[in-house]
């Protein structure tokens, strides 16, 4: 594998998501294997630091912004950073840029490839034109459904469009589920590609299962936000209980928007806020089953950490965590919510074929690797851009463009 110069643009690093701990394990992956890679975020203060082949560039997002979750925003000033960018980019000297999306740290990435005249790399972690139309529907609860509905449609479309237009900016794409691939292989008319997660079977394992009180566990984690369809882990709750399940409670992980709701809506429900590191997995590894109901997720980090840890994971028919779940097997695949209630009733009733469907999920886990992963998105660059591989001395083609243009 060919150790490009990327200077990497991610949206979203310190934060609690997908996007985040994928970039941050690109950059553990870099340093692990001395690729010299910049990385450009936003952090708690403005800095430059280095840490082996890592070089770090940090900036802060000020007061004028979008907020897009309790914890990420857009800076609506980017530009200001321009002056301490441009001097890390000419002393970093890239081969090549990648951006994780349509944000502050994208723009900045997508518009620096662009003045040098290097190849631009972008890939897709987020639907954001689904979660647009969530988040309308949300605002528009008062409304008709109709007139929700047809609002969403516009909104899902146009917001689609947009991010359609900015990918097109890239010469290579990459994507976590093969649904997207094609779509956005179609869509930009760029070459686009797998780029899967990786996990942490020693973190994440059955062996941190604690003892409890025998009650049945059903757990969920991720952003409590309307876009995660979290309301319906509500009406789970009633459907079990109507089917003569009442031995269980929900274990759900994390914050957002609909905390408040949730914590009115299921008042047996335990609700720790946002866990990390041993503690996430612990209450990971604790419960029977694992429900998903996002329809929006593109791939579901957090479904994969469920089964690693040995827990079985019921996901939505729609979005990328279906393809991660074999149903009948190592979970189930379920479109309405009698069919999320019949699952986790099936695993309640026949403890034997819980604890095989949880072997089986930690199998299947188990053949997810960060390392494979992210040495394929290497492989990618160096087939997709050959003017990389000509033998040039490295950063020669920021050079060159630089010679006619200024990020």
């Amino acid at each position: 594998m060919t150790s490009r110069r990327v200077a990497f643009f991610t949206d979203s690093f310190h934060e609690t998501n997908g996007v985040a701990l994928t970039s941050r394990e690109y950059v553990n992956f870099a340093r692990r294997r001395s690729i010299p890679l910049l990385s450009v975020h936003a952090g708690p203060r403005n800095k430059i630091s280095q840490d082996g082949s890592v070089t770090t560039f940090e900036f802060v997002r000020g007061p004028v912004r979008c907020k897009l979750e309790h914890d990420l925003a857009i800076d609506w000033l980017f530009w200001r950073h321009n002056a301490r960018l441009r001097a890390a980019l000419q002393d970093f000297r890239p081969d090549l840029v990648h951006i994780t999306g349509p944000g502050d740290a994208g723009a900045m990435g997508a518009l620096a490839a662009h003045r040098l005249r290097i190849p631009l790399a972008a890939s897709w972690h987020t639907n954001l034109h689904e979660f647009a139309a969530s988040r309308l529907t949300k605002l528009l609860r008062a409304f008709p459904s109709g007139v929700r509905s047809c609002a969403a449609s516009w909104a899902e479309r146009v917001a689609l469009d947009l991010c359609v237009q900015f990918y097109r900016l890239s010469k290579v794409i990459f994507a976590p589920n093969p649904e997207l691939v094609d779509m956005l292989a179609l869509r930009t008319g760029r070459p686009a590609f797998l780029m899967s997660r990786g996990i942490d079977t020693n973190l994440f394992s059955p062996a941190r299962r604690q003892c409890d009180d025998g009650a049945f566990v059903v757990g969920y984690v991720g952003r409590l936000s309307p876009e995660k369809n979290v309301r319906m882990l509500a009406e789970l709750d009633g459907a079990l209980h109507a089917s003569g399940i009442a031995a269980f409670h929900f274990l759900i992980v994390g914050d957002g928007a609909e905390r408040a709701w949730l914590h009115r809506a299921l008042p047996r429900a335990e609700l720790p806020g946002i866990l990390r590191g041993e503690e996430l997995a612990r209450a990971y590894a604790s419960m029977d089953a694992f429900v998903f109901p996002s329809l929006t997720d593109t791939f579901g980090n957090v479904v994969l950490e469920a089964m690693a840890s040995g827990v079985p994971a019921i996901v939505s028919s729609a979005g990328g965590p279906r393809f991660l779940v074999e149903s009948s097997r190592a979970g189930f695949v379920a479109s309405t919510v009698g069919d999320f209630a019949a699952a986790v009733a099936r695993l309640y009733r026949d403890p034997a074929l819980r604890m095989t469907m949880a072997a089986l999920a930690r199998k299947a886990a188990e053949r997810y690797s960060w390392d494979r992963v992210l040495e394929e998105v290497h492989a990618r660059y160096d087939a997709c851009f050959p003017e990389l591989n000509a033998g040039r001395e490295t950063g020669a083609l920021f050079r060159a463009g630089a010679r006619s243009a200024s990020v």
